[in-house]
């Protein structure tokens, strides 16, 4: 007889913690533009919106890429798909390296996008593969932890490798870039050889728990009905397409604050190092809210609150961390607000596999994620433009604050929507 838990705990601790490993070293190479940019500005010549523009470049290449990506992980397997998509992207990082101007830098974030396009929404789709519906959300914040950390890590590496302009006769904002590419290309080798596909393909799987899971996970799905695995159908689902657009709120909070806050922690007259440094705080407490919320979630029936109270949080944080003038209590807001925009998130993405499977969880769970990043690509351009506007390197906040609370009101009602679908799917009698 299989023990659900021990099952569950073997394949966690088999996959999550190399996923994660995959999603720090993706989240520090899409991030570390943020303290490249503390150099890399003046070096090219660039004005701050003419960076954030670039730099956003990378959403615009993901949101276009994304879909038939998945559906490519969902043909040829994870384990191919994921050590292309590493390689891809770690190559065209250690290329941002030796950036000459500004339109090298533009075409180089937009092929970043391009390569690194179904990375995070494949994962989502691979665990729906390996585990049980109960288990998903915290599957999700677990896998999010490693983004935290990333910014954790990034941030005082991102610092310090600023501080060895000169070295070797690189830049400092070079070897921002070299030090994020490589690591990517060797991981991208090592996935190869270590991730397996499905369940039924493990070797550390014996054959009763396969048929066990397998046998679970039909369960859930048979209640679905026949679109659910259909690719196109899923893309023009009203579900889908509402929960891209209440999703834009997340990544375009997620993105502003992480992107833009090493610029207002420098306003305050503190070293790239330090810098870095103060910038680890913050992410710690993502990190214990990445998993206490989900795991909180997965015990309830009604989600909802789980997502739209941290986000509603986080909105009031940003709003006051504009308002208040001390700096000590800026920085304070910050941290609880990047706590109140990453923590929902993994809820959120328990929702869509509610009604998709299959090829139609592939395109439906890419689709989200492509339009969602566009917030991105908004924020990436629209928090420099408020600071050249207004000279302040806070006021950004109060754009991101009403973002997220129009995101986390539309969550609500969509929430609302699913479940009265659910509702009526249900057949009489039943």
């Amino acid at each position: 007889m299989v023990n659900e838990q021990q099952l569950i705990s073997k394949i966690t601790w088999r996959l999550m913690p190399f996923l994660g490993i995959l999603y720090l070293i993706a989240y520090i190479d899409r991030q570390n533009v943020s303290f490249a940019k503390l150099e890399m500005v003046d070096a090219l010549g660039m004005s701050e919106y003419a960076y954030g523009l670039g730099a956003s470049l990378f959403f615009i290449g993901y949101f276009l890429f994304e879909v038939p990506s998945n559906l490519f992980l969902d043909r040829f397997g994870a384990r191919v798909w994921f050590a292309r998509i590493l390689v891809s992207w770690g190559i065209v990082t250690i290329l941002l390296s030796y950036t000459q101007n500004a339109t090298m830098f533009y075409i180089l974030r937009f092929l970043l996008g391009v390569c690194e396009a179904g990375f995070f929404p494949g994962v989502l789709y691979l665990l729906t593969l390996w585990f049980p519906s109960d288990f998903r959300g915290r599957m999700v914040g677990l896998f999010m932890i490693f983004s935290a950390l990333a910014n954790a890590i990034g941030a005082p590496v991102g610092g310090m490798l600023l501080d060895l302009d000169g070295f070797l006769g690189h830049a400092g904002w070079q070897w921002v870039f070299l030090a994020t590419g490589i690591p990517a290309v060797i991981a991208g080798v090592i996935t190869f050889f270590y991730l397996y596909d499905r369940p039924e393909n493990a070797n550390f799987l014996s054959k009763e728990e396969k048929s066990w899971l397998a046998d679970r996970l039909a369960s859930e799905n048979s209640g679905m009905d026949h679109n659910a695995e259909n690719g196109f159908k899923a893309l023009v689902d009203p579900r889908v397409l509402l929960m891209a657009l209440c999703y834009i709120a997340f990544p375009l909070a997620a993105y502003g604050l992480s992107y833009w806050l090493p610029t207002i922690v420098k306003a305050f007259g503190v070293s790239n190092t330090v810098n870095g440094f103060l910038n680890i705080i913050p992410w710690i407490l993502v990190a214990i809210a990445l998993w206490a919320v989900p795991a909180a979630a997965d015990k309830v029936k009604t989600k909802t609150p789980y997502i739209v109270i941290p986000a509603l949080i986080g909105a009031a944080c940003l709003l006051l961390s504009a308002l208040v003038p001390n700096n000590t209590l800026q920085f304070i807001f910050l941290c609880i607000a990047a706590a109140g925009i990453f923590a929902p998130q993994p809820v959120f993405w328990s929702l869509p596999s509610r009604f998709l499977k299959g090829a139609g969880a592939a395109a439906g769970l890419a689709a989200i994620n492509s339009v969602g990043n566009l917030g991105g690509f908004v924020a990436q351009n629209v928090v420099p433009w408020i600071k050249d506007e207004t000279g302040s390197t806070i006021a950004p906040m109060f754009f991101l604050a009403i973002c997220l609370a129009a995101g986390a009101l539309l969550v609500f009602a969509v929430a609302m929507i699913i479940a009265r679908k659910e509702h009526d799917a249900v057949p009489r009698g039943v």
